[in-house]
């Protein structure tokens, strides 16, 4: 099965809703501790190892 490749418009669209989602996971959350911080981490791992994988095969 082939993999669509991410354009640039996609790939910004997908970074700007990860920071919105990590304002609001910083801003609504009664304290910062290591299970935010975790799963801010984890979440950019996600998010940002796919697309550096996308981006590095599309030059």
């Amino acid at each position: 099965m082939a993999r669509r490749k991410i354009t640039n418009s996609q790939a910004i669209c997908i970074i700007l809703l990860w920071i919105v989602l990590c304002y609001m996971l910083l801003a609504y959350s009664k304290e910062i501790d290591f299970m935010v911080v975790f799963s801010i981490v984890a979440s950019a791992v996600i998010v940002f190892v796919p697309l550096y994988k996308n981006l590095r095969k599309q030059k």
